[in-house]
């Protein structure tokens, strides 16, 4: 299992320079990180900052979360495939919701390889101050990343005087008071702390002992083994789900079908697509507090 690290944050955050120093404390560790960097513009501009011996992958011109979450895929098995690393770094746009680039990075053909630790989330510690004047639409966005982070950087904190950074720790963890927060200056993080972060899931053929009670957004792996199901079953069991539940993706067995189905859930809305060649029966879920779910054709 490859550890696999989201790094989310609002543009101008310092997400590239937490990146930086990560890949400095994994290299002194004698871990081979890789990483895919996701960029908005024409130019790799902070691609720049990723040193020449470390497989990179670029995305430019697009979210990761939306029309790239294929590209990312493809970016992600293509790393597996050709390169030898143990751990993936994935730096987002400053434009990401982490929910969907979560869901970009999982995929059912490679979710057993790869072991999601979290979102670390790095927040502009003055910007969280200045908030209100960010457009509705910014701030939700801002606000959102913050929200879903496993750990959370309250970041550029040397900018701020002792009462505002105090104001901004207390604020931040009442936002957000399932993830770790730390105060941070250009980013830097204890990799010990990172490495403490779980918010994977095990399959559910097993029991599910990982817990995950300071960890709001979450995923699980759902292995169906010696089991089909119809249509109708199955999406009786989406529809009786709680809301948490954001995105699920996939392969199904269904009663009189030769290869399990691709099957794609997102906020409601179902999709079942046929597929020519026998995939692996198994869903990736991701939510809140998934591991209380009660799963379809488990007794």
């Amino acid at each position: 299992m490859k550890d696999v690290y989201l790094l989310s944050g609002f543009l101008g955050s310092g997400k590239t320079s937490m990146l930086t120093d990560l890949i400095r404390q994994l290299k002194e560790k004698g871990l081979k990180p890789a990483v895919i960097m996701n960029e908005l513009g024409k130019l790799p501009f902070d691609s720049q900052a990723v040193e020449k011996d470390i497989p990179l992958k670029e995305m430019l011109e697009g979210c990761i979360c939306c029309s790239g979450a294929e590209k990312t895929e493809a970016q992600i098995q293509s790393l597996l495939a050709d390169y030898d690393f143990d751990v993936l770094v994935i730096e987002t746009t400053g434009a990401a919701h982490p929910v969907e680039a979560l869901d970009a990075v999982y995929s059912p053909l490679f979710a057993d390889q790869l072991h999601v630790k979290g979102i670390v989330t790095v927040a502009d510690a003055k910007l969280w101050l200045d908030r209100a004047t960010l457009t509705p639409q910014v701030r939700t966005l801002f606000m959102e990343q913050i929200r879903h982070a496993h750990l959370l950087l309250a970041n550029k904190m040397d900018l701020l005087t002792a009462a505002e950074q105090a104001q901004v720790v207390y604020e931040l963890q009442g936002f957000n008071p399932h993830a770790m927060i730390i105060q941070t200056t250009n980013g830097r993080v204890p990799l010990s702390l990172l490495e403490r972060l779980t918010a994977t899931v095990g399959r559910t053929q097993e029991v599910v002992k990982t817990p995950i009670a300071s960890m709001q957004l979450g995923s699980r792996l759902i292995v169906f083994q010696d089991v089909s199901f119809t249509q109708e079953q199955f999406e009786e069991w989406i529809r009786a789900l709680p809301d948490t539940v954001y995105r699920m993706k996939g392969y199904v067995p269904i009663e009189g079908i030769r290869n399990p189905m691709l099957f794609q859930y997102a906020y409601g809305m179902v999709q079942w697509l046929p597929e020519y060649v026998k995939m692996p029966a198994q869903l990736v879920v991701i939510g809140e507090n998934i591991q209380a779910l009660s799963i379809i054709g488990e007794s």
